[in-house]
């Protein structure tokens, strides 16, 4: 993370329910050949003790795996870029603001069984919030074709170890500065997401 402890933080409860809101991650994991990444879907346990997420059974990382395998899954939010210009105080250099998550720990596969029960606590908190009237569930399926989808994938878990977090929202800048960067960054065009990050350094920072 970033080595400036001003912009860090551990599992606080902001950084958990960033982990919640966005759900999506990059797991990444070293291999004899060089480190493996996929881009997947996450979802943390309530009591933040782990993950649980799934692989194509197809996913090198698979063939890694072995019986646990130690693991990073990022998380990123907002980001974008941060002129100097926007500042309005002299000698300034220009920067990028973000926030992202690391969270680390053994990464193991479960048993198939367990295949239908991670696709249900994935897929529940989602379909809550889109759908909340008529949500998506895996008993809409044909018995016989979620049999079979649910058989090119694999269940996996992996135990939390530690979560450490980066909140860079111009936070060692004095607040008139860091709330005109907000501002511009609002309506910028360098970034994702940039209305979100500028509401949080408006209101993080």
């Amino acid at each position: 993370m970033h080595p400036n402890l001003t912009f860090r933080s551990d599992a606080d409860a902001r950084t958990l329910d960033l982990i919640r809101d966005r759900a999506f991650g990059t797991l990444a994991v070293n291999a004899p050949d060089g480190p493996l990444l996929s881009h997947i879907p996450v979802h943390l346990s309530g009591d933040a003790s782990h993950v649980l997420l799934h692989l194509v059974r197809s996913n090198p990382i698979l063939r890694a795996l072995g019986d646990g395998l130690p693991a990073v899954i990022a998380i990123t939010g907002p980001d974008g870029y941060v002129s100097p210009n926007w500042y309005g105080i002299d000698d300034q250099v220009p920067t990028w603001n973000y926030v992202a998550v690391h969270l680390r720990g053994p990464l193991r596969r479960l048993d198939p069984g367990e295949m239908r029960a991670t696709l249900d606590a994935q897929s529940e908190p989602y379909e809550s919030r889109t759908n909340p009237e008529m949500p998506w569930t895996a008993d809409k399926m044909t018995p016989e074709v979620l049999e079979r989808m649910m058989r090119q994938i694999v269940p996996l878990r992996m135990d939390v170890d530690s979560i450490a977090a980066t909140w860079k929202l111009s936070q060692n800048k004095p607040d008139e500065v860091r709330l005109r960067a907000a501002d511009a960054i609002e309506t910028a065009e360098i970034g994702s997401d940039l209305p979100e990050l500028a509401r949080l350094m408006r209101t993080e920072g």
